[in-house]
């Protein structure tokens, strides 16, 4: 059954989005971008928060912009980690897939419980990113969590604006037939999500659609989650 991420930047959001019906809490600082990290002290308080009661992730910002071992301080308390992998492409050949895959190998070096979630673009080309095609082969060949498409801009544009259905479908059925979770972003609201949902992604994952104003940059409100989370079960 399809379910909803609602990304969160403060424990205050995330009692109001588990109040909501929110499935999985994402940690995140929109102010910083699509996967703008937020501060160890609020991935902390919302892991606190949520008490176990749900899986929370954290995103930890662009792959080129962050040490893959600077990982939040309660990070055996998180179920998904995530970065971007915007002007990867700037790297010779596919060195991203190396990079990535080494910092997939440490944590489970290391034991650490979270799991990395592979992260495609859809508007990859102005992020200077791989195509989701190549992030969803590595998905499908690599331990990662989950397989994660979003924009990389947030400039009201949303998923199906840069990807047709039949792209996403066809990303979503590889990802399925290698057992990897899928989850669909990138400023969905109610619209996007009934045209996709009969992909049946494992999660929907939004900010905008439940904050006041559709803003991003506003305050998660209990009352949008409520009413997105019903479109989900109706």
């Amino acid at each position: 059954m399809t379910q909803l991420l609602v990304s969160v930047r403060s424990a205050r959001e995330a009692q109001a989005a588990l109040r909501g019906g929110a499935a999985l809490i994402d940690v995140k600082e929109p102010a910083y971008g699509s996967l703008g990290r937020a501060s160890d002290e609020v991935i902390a308080d919302v892991v606190r928060v949520v008490a176990g009661r749900r899986p929370v992730s954290a995103a930890l910002g662009e792959f080129l912009d962050t040490c893959a071992d600077a990982l939040p301080s309660c990070k055996n308390s998180l179920t998904y980690l995530k970065w971007g992998l915007s002007r990867s492409e700037d790297w010779e050949g596919d060195v991203w897939q190396d990079e990535l895959g080494a910092a997939i190998g440490e944590l489970a070096r290391q034991q650490l419980k979270p799991r990395v979630v592979a992260v495609a673009y859809a508007d990859w080309r102005r992020a200077r990113a791989p195509t989701p095609r190549k992030v969803c082969s590595f998905a499908a060949t690599h331990p990662v969590g989950a397989f994660l498409i979003d924009t990389w801009k947030k400039d009201g544009s949303t998923l199906l604006d840069w990807l047709p259905l039949h792209e996403i479908e066809r990303l979503c059925a590889r990802c399925r037939a290698a057992g990897v979770p899928v989850a669909l972003a990138g400023s969905l609201g109610p619209a996007e999500i009934r045209t996709l949902m009969p992909l049946r992604p494992d999660w929907f994952a939004v900010r905008g659609a439940v904050c006041q104003g559709r803003r991003r940059d506003a305050v998660v409100e209990e009352s949008e989650v409520r009413q997105l989370a019903q479109l989900f079960r109706s």
